[in-house]
């Protein structure tokens, strides 16, 4: 599956934000899907995810209560609702995909996108 993220900018603190991740494929449906996200001098970490059905969605708990992953398969994708934006979520986001799994972590991701850039202003 390719994907092809989107939805990124230049948002104030406590702003919002809605990426969009839209994949190529006929097997997107059976696709678990994520995001990530990596500061400058930082590692890559999980942001959020999905099952391939929405019925299960996990967050970091850096973001609980302020990230929403949700997906829409007759549209082939992915987005992430961000809200209460704080500096420190400012980073490159990437979406990926789990073949039959669902990508928690980088070792469970078989396909990234390119990453948008997201830049929180204090």
């Amino acid at each position: 599956v390719q994907l092809q993220a989107s939805g990124g900018g230049l948002v104030q603190a406590g702003g919002s934000l809605r990426l969009s991740c839209a994949a190529s494929g006929r097997t997107f449906r059976y696709n678990g899907m994520g995001w990530f996200r990596q500061a400058p001098g930082k590692e890559r970490e999980f942001v959020a995810a999905i099952s391939w059905s929405g019925s299960l969605t996990y967050v970091a708990n850096s973001v609980e209560g302020r990230f929403t992953i949700s997906r829409d398969n007759a549209k082939n994708t992915v987005y992430l609702q961000m809200s209460s934006l704080k500096a420190e979520d400012t980073a490159v986001y990437y979406c990926a995909a789990g073949v039959n799994r669902i990508p928690t972590a980088q070792r469970t991701v078989d396909s990234w996108g390119q990453g948008t850039q997201v830049t929180v202003s204090s």
